[in-house]
């Protein structure tokens, strides 16, 4: 299923059009149907050891982790075309875009280490920020990282981690300086989860599915050479990632997203539906669309070096809405059967999903406040006007 690495085309596109003519060549090959989400999880790492093989998944990324050039604008043309194909973005890519582009800008000595194995679909890393009394305020993070010598020591606990029951490295952010310094004082490590000290517990959703999980730092003894940037510098690296984590996911999602509606209409196609569903189909779609409309500007800004800042706020409101139309959708057109059907598992563990999207990454409150205050600079309560 490979293809010749030189003749993997790398103007934008060439690459478009040769990625979509080798899916239609190779999808039925590519499709895994998993018998269950860790199954389904396990698939994306094998979709993307095969994409990486055969050349595709390559393009995007820097020579120096085993890419062929390109960048952000690449990768988003690589998940259309996938969910184009039928095909859905593997849950390991949200990761990777999450962060990877930090590591490769405050770590590349790291990056040429280790990277190269994230995106071949080798292994899967986690993300290790939010805590029990810190969720949105990481400034508020208490999991210590005490720099002893070349070595830092790390104590403390992370809730909501994404996978991490199933990942081999977590980025994890530690507090290096005083409770006091809050931001000024955060540091980013990579650590190997099957180090000494590492306990992790897998939590189950409300849709019986084990996505997130708890981490437990006891003595974890970290090589100083793992610290992503200085030792202070965890902030700025968090602030990086998190315009991937809005603008490239939102990039990714209504990709997804898409594909989603249209197989919920292939499944409605042929059946009597009320003038309510119809409507609520049409009125999902333009919510994709609006978002798509967003998150390729964004794709294009992170393309060109820009800094997305606080304008990723719009791409988190936009995307939590889209999701939340389209599943709410589903639970509508698909009546009864969407809460017992077998066949319908999955439309159950999105919409469930969908519930959180609002609040996971950044509240959707917050998300507003931030585009009122910071982008608008609308005026605040009370002020004059």
């Amino acid at each position: 299923m490979t293809v010749s690495l030189a003749s993997v085309p790398t103007d934008l596109d060439e690459y478009r059009a040769g990625l979509r003519a080798w899916l239609e060549d190779h999808r039925d090959d590519l499709v895994r149907t998993p018998s269950s989400h860790d199954d389904l999880f396990l698939n994306g790492l094998a979709l993307n050891r095969t994409m990486w093989d055969a050349g595709w998944k390559r393009v995007g990324w820097p020579q120096a982790v085993g890419g062929l050039g390109g960048g952000p604008r690449h990768r988003a043309t690589y998940y259309d075309e996938l969910c184009r194909s039928g095909i859905e973005v593997s849950d390991v890519d949200n990761a990777i875009e999450v962060m990877v582009p930090a590591i490769l800008e405050f770590a590349p000595d790291l990056a040429a280490d280790y990277v190269g194995r994230f995106l071949a679909g080798e292994e899967a890393w986690g993300q290790g920020f939010s805590e029990p009394d810190a969720g949105s305020d990481l400034a508020a993070l208490r999991t210590r990282g005490v720099v002893e010598g070349d070595e830092v020591v790390v104590d403390g606990q992370k809730v909501w981690t994404s996978h991490g029951h199933l990942s081999a490295r977590i980025l994890t952010l530690v507090r290096t300086g005083s409770t006091e310094s809050r931001h000024r004082g955060l540091g980013a490590l990579l650590i190997d989860t099957d180090s000494i000290g590492v306990t992790r517990r897998p939590l189950t959703f409300a849709s019986g599915v084990h996505e997130l999980s708890e981490v437990f730092f006891d003595g974890v003894r970290v090589p100083i050479a793992r610290m992503i940037g200085a030792p202070d510098q965890g902030w700025a690296v968090a602030m990086y990632m998190l315009q991937y984590e809005r603008s490239m996911y939102a990039a990714q999602r209504q990709s997804w997203l898409d594909l989603k509606l249209r197989q919920l209409a292939k499944r409605l196609d042929g059946v009597a539906s009320d003038a309510t569903t119809s409507a609520a189909l049409g009125a999902a779609w333009l919510q994709v669309q609006a978002l798509r409309a967003r998150a390729i500007e964004s794709v294009r800004r992170l393309d060109a070096g820009e800094a997305v800042g606080p304008d990723a706020s719009a791409d988190k409101v936009l995307l939590a809405r889209a999701e939340q139309s389209v599943f709410e959708v589903a639970r509508h057109a698909l009546r009864s059967g969407f809460a017992f059907d077998d066949d319908t598992a999955s439309w159950r563990i999105g919409w469930w999903y969908s519930r959180a999207a609002s609040i996971l990454g950044g509240s959707g409150e917050i998300q507003r406040s931030t585009v009122a205050d910071r982008v608008l600079r609308l005026p605040r309560e009370n002020e004059e006007r």
